[in-house]
């Protein structure tokens, strides 16, 4: 259908496949209506505060699976601040949906065959099992078009109510004294750019009231929750039949191994990674002590080392005695898993300490710690807190221009 308008010379062309009742050039907005004879007769213009349209008339995408062609695109206006755009596509079936953008946020609407009795704006309506809560109900003006309307543009505000059910919604107008249901679906901005790679979509930003939030929480719960018990059981079961184990426990005499290597004998862990503390203790006193431990594993010769100083010094000065360090150590080796192993322990003392004649070492691989098995636990408990923390904020904002809000306080 070519549509002259008389206005600013413009051309528009499309065929349509539907009978046009309105016409509004894409140009300068002036509004054709169709007369008797089905011939397009200026009417009047539109004088919009914005004209700004993502989609040209006669655009061809595919969304969903189904090659659409935009034909109409409509500015409804509650105030300064609430301002949204609705294009209308059309498959080549004759099918008709429609894309509502607002802040660059993306509603795919298609129309209902079911009614509601929404004329007293219940709290809630029910669709399909699921219950959609009110969102808004305004009065809206058509502030600008452009396109090929199969309908008469009201000249009354159109009436809107909504209920959303994210990522659903369902928006019931009453326009010309006919009232009609769409349901509503989030539509993501990159679906729409790989449909309509030609198009240059606005700027996202807000959230929309459709908008899913990025995570599931009652799934994250049972995801977190089924991960928490197979960690906890494999643990027990990997650990279950693992015992304290005394490796290594002697009195080692500096009067023949100071600066000396010990090689102990061989010893098999048998289990999953475990730590392996030694205990040293010696007879210093304004003296220090040094013990140096070799973990050799007999299968792949791979050394771990550990070093501790053994430190006590004590006085008087002042009026007052004080003291530092201890005469007894512990340290650990950590995550030692099960195989053969032998140590080689160097103990060392001050040269000029005479009085400290023996250090006793005591190495234990210990029973398992569930120390990281809680922490992980832990973890993905914080982590849950923080995704619900998240979520409310950003419910708060879905809400935030409806008076409905259950965050209202």
């Amino acid at each position: 259908m070519k549509v002259p308008c008389y206005n600013c010379n413009t051309v528009t062309e499309l065929e349509v496949g539907f009978e046009v009742v309105n016409f509004v050039c894409p140009n300068c907005h002036s509004l054709y209506l169709a007369d008797s004879e089905r011939q397009l007769r200026l009417s009047s213009k539109f004088k919009p505060e914005i004209n700004d349209f993502a989609f040209k008339i006669g655009d061809k995408g595919i969304l969903k699976g189904v090659e659409y062609t935009v034909t109409g695109a409509l500015v409804k206006k509650v105030s300064r601040s609430h301002i949204w755009t609705e294009y209308i596509l059309k498959s080549l079936k004759g099918d008709f949906i429609y894309l509502s953008e607002s802040d660059g946020n993306w509603i795919f609407l298609t129309e209902m065959d079911e009614k509601f009795d929404v004329k007293q704006h219940p709290a809630t309506l029910k669709y399909n099992d699921a219950i959609f809560d009110i969102y808004a109900y305004c009065d809206a003006e058509i502030e600008n078009a452009q396109g090929y309307f199969d309908f008469s543009l009201p000249i009354k505000k159109v009436h809107t109510v909504e209920y959303i059910q994210p990522p659903l919604m369902i928006s019931i107008e009453r326009m010309n004294d006919v009232e009609t249901a769409f349901l509503g679906e989030y539509i993501t901005k990159t679906e729409i750019r790989k449909g309509f790679p030609q198009v240059n979509l606005p700027y996202q930003k807000g959230v929309n009231i459709t908008q899913p939030y990025y995570f599931d929480l009652n799934n994250t719960a049972i995801i977190f929750c089924i991960a928490a018990l197979l960690i906890v059981i494999s643990n027990w079961y990997i650990y279950k039949d693992q015992t304290q184990q005394v490796v290594f426990n002697k009195i080692v005499s500096f009067t023949d191994f100071n600066d000396k290597e010990i090689t102990s004998e061989s010893f098999v862990l048998k289990g999953g990674s475990a730590p392996m503390t030694i205990h040293v203790a010696t007879d210093v006193e304004n003296s220090w002590a040094n013990v140096d431990i070799v973990l050799v594993d007999e299968r792949t010769n791979d050394e771990i080392h550990a070093n501790k100083d053994i430190e006590y010094y004590s006085g008087y000065e002042d009026g007052e005695s004080w003291s530092e360090g201890s005469p007894f150590e512990k340290f650990n080796i950590c995550g030692i898993k099960g195989g053969k192993y032998h140590l080689l322990i160097t103990p060392a003392k001050a040269p000029e300490d005479m009085k400290n004649n023996a250090m006793t070492i005591r190495v234990v691989w210990q029973e398992p710690s569930n120390r990281n098995v809680w922490l992980i636990v832990i973890f993905m408990i914080a982590v849950f807190i923080l995704i619900r923390f998240l979520k409310i904020n950003f419910e708060k904002k879905r809400w935030s221009d409806s008076s409905y809000s259950p965050y209202s306080e």
